[in-house]
């Protein structure tokens, strides 16, 4: 079933309720206002015929030996004097005047009009009622209220007056309501329901404009696209926002998966040629056996960089999954330090360049031993392919309170600031054909001057240890580059080791 119309249906069950209880509700009250005020009314009738006996009373008018038929069909010896009689008759309604032998004395034309059994019932439930309490209702003639007075003062032979009223007017008038509410509920139901539906319409309607619209988004190709936003409703642009985001985010992970594809298979195409080229020269007959190692040592070189590149990329893809476990240790980074830098100085010493350590520091962080040294030898590494010769490197470990720097400075190509956001992309390098010509003097003719994943696998090996990597650079001064570390729990108060 549509949500539209799971909707409008939930609308209308709890609008029948809402209707529903309001409708009891009111004719429950309407029906106790009726009953109240038939109740005031007939006390009123039974004060005023009490008062009348008592006058008559103080002016020795009250009872006449004269029959009346009385309760059970049994002649009454007395009843009212005439000219009380004539007073009592005024009022409409049933009255019933009882003396103090419990025995009727009056009864009005009202009374008197109905059947036998209908008057023996009201006779019969005098005593059930109190004198001056609540009405009582009596299933007689349709309904009638009975409340009870009593006849008060030492000579006055009367004891009670009990007043009623026809209670018909107590039913009928909450039966009109509710005919009024059974022809008015399906009109506001109606109204309701159409309401909701119209109501509902639009927002369901752009919500389909937007499923069309996502629909449509099938590939890569079509990821440009981005959904129109409609600030007239809060909620849905938030949800078309979250999409345009999310389809955003989609955008650049296809251009960087393509860019990696083909950077990937350029960086592939480049040893796997020179790999057929060296073996298609030692296959060659005319080959001598000299040239023919000399092409078996190059082919060889190349399967170990491209080996090298291939285990990168799967370090790299089992990282971005999440697969990869490092092994956390409390790791002592002086030594560390220090056995990176005896590999910069034999790394150095053949590019020509300086390597100095200034400085360190005896620090202790949780880390995976070979990965940290990894990722500080890809940083002196990357800092001497690209300084000339005759150029400097210095690296240095200190110690903050709650972290550890390890800073690589150099004074090579540097990086321009249009270029610094994107050094720690995948195969990307600054200027490739300088980048490129520098490395081949330290490679060698033919060279292939990196991959472009060092530091991209450094920043990956510093969020991994909870630490960061960061780069300041300026073009042809030189660049910095500083990884952050958080310290080991309970380490000793700071010091510093003399290089």
């Amino acid at each position: 079933m549509p949500t539209r119309v799971r909707l409008t249906l939930t609308v209308a069950v709890a609008l029948s309720a809402a209707l529903a209880a309001l409708s009891i509700s009111l004719w429950l009250s309407r029906r106790a206002y009726v009953y109240r005020d038939l109740s005031r009314y007939a006390a009123a009738q039974a004060t005023l015929a009490a008062r009348a006996i008592q006058e008559g009373a103080e002016a020795g008018d009250t009872l006449t030996e004269e029959p009346l038929l009385g309760s059970g069909g049994k002649l009454s010896p007395r009843v009212l004097a005439p000219r009380l009689w004539r007073i009592l008759e005024a009022i409409p309604d049933y009255l019933i005047v009882v003396d103090r032998d419990s025995s009727v004395v009056y009864m009005s034309e009202a009374l008197r009009r109905l059947d036998f059994d209908d008057r023996t019932a009201i006779v019969n439930a005098l005593a059930e009622i109190p004198d001056d309490g609540p009405a009582a209702l009596l299933d007689v003639d349709g309904g009638v209220l009975l409340v009870a007075r009593g006849v008060q003062g030492p000579s006055v032979v009367l004891k009670r007056v009990i007043a009623g009223v026809h209670a018909g007017g107590a039913i009928e008038a909450p039966r009109e309501y509710i005919i009024t509410v059974f022809f008015l509920f399906p009109l506001i139901l109606g109204g309701a329901l159409t309401a909701a539906w119209v109501f509902l319409g639009k927002p369901f309607d752009q919500l389909n404009r937007i499923t069309d619209e996502v629909a449509a988004i099938t590939d890569g190709r079509s990821l440009h696209r981005r959904l129109a936003v409609d600030d007239s409703r809060a909620e849905l642009s938030d949800l078309v926002a979250t999409l345009n985001a999310m389809i955003d985010r989609l955008e650049q992970s296809f251009l960087g998966l393509r860019r990696f594809t083909a950077d990937a298979s350029h960086e592939l195409k480049t040893p796997l040629t020179v790999l057929r080229a060296d073996v298609e020269r030692a296959m060659s007959d005319g080959t001598s056996k000299s040239e023919r190692l000399v092409a078996l040592e190059e082919a060889l070189h190349e399967s170990a960089r491209m080996a090298d590149l291939v285990e990168t990329l799967l370090t790299l893809a089992r990282a971005d999954e999440g697969r990869f476990d490092l092994h956390l240790e409390p790791v002592a980074l002086a030594p560390l330090l220090r056995d990176v830098y005896e590999t910069a100085l034999i790394l150095g010493e053949t590019a020509g360049v300086e390597v100095q350590l200034p400085f360190t520091a005896d620090a202790v962080v949780m880390g995976d031993a070979p990965r940290l040294r990894q990722l500080f030898l890809n940083l002196v590494t990357n800092a001497i392919k690209y300084t000339q010769a005759g150029g400097r490197v210095d690296i240095g470990l200190g110690r903050h309170p709650d972290h550890v720097a390890f800073v690589v400075r150099d004074t090579g190509i540097g990086i321009a600031a249009a270029d610094i956001p994107y050094v720690f992309d995948r195969f990307w390098r600054a200027d490739r054909v300088r980048s490129r010509t520098i490395a081949r003097t330290r490679d060698g003719e033919g060279g292939g001057g990196g991959s472009g994943l060092g530091l991209a696998i450094s920043q990956w090996i510093a969020h991994a240890h909870g630490g960061a990597l960061a780069v300041t650079s300026r073009l042809g001064k030189g660049s910095l580059f500083t990884v952050t570390l958080p310290l080991a729990a309970d380490q000793p108060a700071e010091s510093f080791i003399e290089p």
